[in-house]
C-alpha cells in the first residue's frame, strides 16, 4: 500500500493504492470500508460475496455505531465496544469519537481508562502498537520496524510504573499510550498511519498480576537500576535510528525516573513528559483563566501545593516562568508557594528521598515571613491561616486529601479561590466538586482533573471546567511535528497555556468554567498547534514559516475521518 504522492504529508493518502485484495481488505482497519465500499471497489478489489449486498455511507455506520456503544451496560463494555471499532475499522472509529468528543471522551480515556487498564489481561481482545521486554534491548529497531509503518512522527511510551493514579499496572498499562495517541488523532488530526503507542515492558512489581495466571505481560519483576537506564538508552537510540522525525511523549513513569529521564533525553530527541509539562500547561492556563473572572494580578498570587510529585512540581515551575515575564521577583516567587507531601511541610531541613523535593522546600526566612517557623509539624490549615492562599492545587491521588476545613479557612481570606483537585480517576480526587463549591460558600472557582457535573448551589450553577491534558498535548504534538521542532522546550508550554487560557470565552467564564467544552477539542488544539509553529519558527527550534503561513500549515496538515478510494494497482 502506498501513498499517492510522496508529499501527501501528515494528513494522509487522498487515495490508497494497493496489491491486496478480498478478505485482506476487511481485515486490515486501515483499509476496511465494511459496507461503504462501492460497487465499483468492490468489483475491482475481490469484495464481491464478501459482504451484503447493501452500500451504507460513513454516516450511516457512525449512526449506527453510536447506537451501538449506548446500549453498552456500563462504561468499560462501551470502552471494549470501542477499541472493538478501532481494530475493525479505524476510520469509522475516529469518525465516531470526532463528532461526540464531549460524551465519548471519558470512556477512550479518564476515568473508564483507568478500570480498562487495572482489568487489561482479561479484556484484551486484539493489540495494537509495539512492546517490548528486557529481552529486546539488542534488537530494538528490528522491532520498532516490525510496525506496519514507518514515517512514524509521534510516539506515546510508558514503563507502566505509575498509571493514572492506580500505580503499576504492568502490561495493562498499554491502554495509556493508545488512548493518548487517540486523542492525537481525534482531537488534533495527526493521521492514524503517524502514530506509534510503544509500552517498555520491563516487569511489574504488583504482586495481583504476577499471580494472575491469566497476565498477558513479561512475567518478572521490575528490572531497575543500571539494566533500567541501559533498556531505556536503547529505546532512544532506536527511535532515533528508525523513526528520525518522531516527537516522543513519556507517559506515566515514576517520578523517581520520570524528571531524570526527560532531563536526560529531551535535548538528544525531540520529547516531553505530558505528567510533568502537560498537566502543568493546563493548570497554568486554568490558573490563567480564573484571573480573568477575579481581574486579580499573576503577581497577587499565592498557592498552596498539596503533592510534590510529577504533576505539582511541573506546574510551580510553569506558572513561577509566567510570574517571572510579569516581572515577579524571585524572591516574592519563592514566598508565594508552599507543598505539602506525605510526610508534611517540605522545609529545609528534612531529609528529602526524592531530590527534585529540596527545590521546592520553604526556607527559614520563607516560614519566617508567613510566622510558621514556630510551628514544628503545621497543618495545611496552619499554612492556609497565615499564608492566604488564593490558589489551593491538589495531585496527591488520595481522596479527602481536601478536607472541609481546610476550604472554609480558604474562603475566609479570599473571595474567589480557585480550587483544583487534579488527581484522576474520579476515585482518586482530592475532594469532589460540589464538596468545594459548597465548603467555600459558592465562591470557588474549581477545576477538577477527572470529569464532574455542574454543581447547583443556592440557586446557582457552577459549570466544572476539567483540568484535562488533553487540552494541551494534542495541540503542542501536532505543532511539534509539523514544525519538524528539534527541542520542546519549557517555554513552549506557557505558549500552550496562555493559548488555552484565552480560548475560554466570555460566557464559560461567566459560569465559572476554567476550561472549554471538549466538544470544542479541535479547535483548541488548532489553535495550539499554531502557536507551537510560531513560537518554533520564532525561536529557531524548527522549520521556518512566515506568520501569515502558520494557519494554513496546520489547516492542511489535519486530517479529518473520512473513506478515501481504494484503488487495485494488482
Amino acid at each position: 500500500m502506498t501513498r499517492n504522492s510522496p508529499d501527501s504529508g501528515l494528513r494522509g493518502p487522498d487515495t490508497i493504492r494497493t496489491r491486496k485484495r478480498g478478505i485482506w481488505l476487511l481485515k486490515n482497519p486501515a483499509t476496511n470500508k465494511g459496507l461503504a465500499f462501492t460497487s465499483e471497489e468492490r468489483s475491482q478489489l475481490g469484495l464481491h460475496g464478501l459482504l451484503p449486498h447493501t452500500t451504507q455511507t460513513i454516516e450511516q455506520q457512525a449512526e449506527l455505531a453510536l447506537a451501538h456503544v449506548r446500549e453498552k451496560s456500563d462504561d468499560l463494555e462501551k470502552y471494549i465496544d470501542l477499541e472493538s471499532l478501532l481494530y475493525r475499522n479505524e476510520v469509522l472509529f475516529y469518525r465516531v469519537l470526532v463528532e461526540n468528543l464531549q460524551e465519548l471522551m471519558p470512556i477512550v480515556y479518564t476515568p473508564t481508562v483507568g478500570e480498562a487498564c487495572q482489568r487489561y489481561s482479561h479484556i484484551v481482545r486484539e493489540t495494537r502498537g509495539i512492546w517490548l521486554t528486557p529481552d529486546d534491548i539488542d534488537r530494538i529497531p528490528e522491532r520498532l520496524r516490525n510496525y506496519p509503518y514507518q514515517d512514524i512522527r509521534l510516539i506515546v511510551v510508558t514503563d507502566n510504573e505509575r498509571i493514572l493514579g492506580l500505580g503499576d499496572q504492568g502490561a495493562g498499562g498499554m491502554g495509556i499510550p493508545v488512548g493518548k495517541l487517540a486523542l492525537y488523532v481525534a482531537g488534533a488530526g495527526i493521521h492514524p498511519s503517524k502514530v506509534l503507542p510503544v509500552s517498555l515492558d520491563i516487569g511489574t512489581n504488583n504482586a495481583e498480576l504476577l499471580d494472575d495466571p491469566h497476565y498477558v505481560g513479561h512475567r518478572e519483576r521490575r528490572i531497575t537500576g543500571p539494566a533500567y537506564d541501559a533498556f531505556i538508552e536503547a529505546f532512544v537510540e532506536g527511535v532515533r535510528r528508525t523513526f528520525p522525525q518522531a516527537v516522543v511523549q513519556w507517559e506515566d513513569f515514576h517520578k523517581r525516573n520520570a524528571f531524570r529521564i526527560l532531563e536526560s533525553y529531551r535535548r538528544r530527541i525531540p520529547s516531553f513528559n505530558d505528567d510533568i509539562q502537560g498537566t502543568a500547561a493546563v493548570t497554568v492556563a486554568g490558573i490563567l483563566a480564573g484571573l480573568n473572572i477575579t481581574k486579580q494580578p499573576i503577581a497577587d498570587q499565592r498557592v498552596l501545593f498539596m503533592g510534590a510529585g510529577e504533576a505539582c512540581t511541573g506546574i510551580a515551575n510553569l506558572l513561577e516562568a509566567a510570574m517571572s515575564e510579569a516581572g515577579v521577583p524571585p524572591e516574592t516567587i519563592r514566598a508565594s508557594r508552599l507543598f505539602f507531601d506525605s510526610s508534611g511541610l517540605l522545609r529545609e531541613g528534612r531529609d528529602f528521598a526524592d531530590p527534585h523535593k529540596k527545590a521546592l522546600a520553604a526556607s527559614p526566612e520563607v516560614l519566617a515571613g508567613w510566622e510558621l517557623d514556630g510551628l514544628e509539624d503545621p497543618t495545611p490549615e496552619d499554612v492556609i491561616r497565615q499564608m492566604k492562599p488564593t490558589i489551593l492545587i491538589g495531585a496527591t491521588a488520595t481522596p479527602g486529601t481536601f478536607r472541609q476545613t481546610m476550604i472554609e479557612e480558604m474562603a475566609r481570606h479570599v473571595e474567589r479561590p480557585i480550587v483544583m483537585p487534579l488527581s484522576n480517576p474520579t476515585s482518586k480526587a482530592e475532594c469532589t466538586a460540589q464538596e468545594a463549591i459548597v465548603w467555600s460558600g459558592g465562591r470557588a472557582l474549581v477545576a477538577t482533573g477527572s470529569p464532574f457535573a455542574d454543581v447547583i448551589h443556592a440557586g446557582k450553577r457552577h459549570v466544572i471546567g476539567q483540568a484535562n491534558n488533553v487540552f494541551v498535548f494534542p495541540g503542542v504534538g501536532m505543532g511539534a511535528v509539523l514544525s519538524e521542532i528539534r527541542e520542546v522546550d519549557e517555554a513552549l508550554f506557557l505558549v500552550a497555556a496562555r493559548t488555552l487560557a484565552e480560548y475560554v470565552s466570555a460566557d464559560r467564564l461567566e459560569l465559572g468554567a476554567l476550561f472549554p467544552e471538549q466538544s470544542e477539542l479541535r479547535s483548541v488544539s488548532s489553535r495550539i498547534a499554531a502557536a507551537v509553529v510560531r513560537y518554533a519558527s520564532q525561536q529557531n527550534l524548527g522549520r521556518p514559516f512566515a506568520d501569515d503561513e502558520v494557519e494554513r500549515v496546520v489547516e492542511e496538515g489535519t486530517w479529518s475521518p473520512g473513506y478515501v478510494p481504494v484503488v487495485s494497482t494488482g
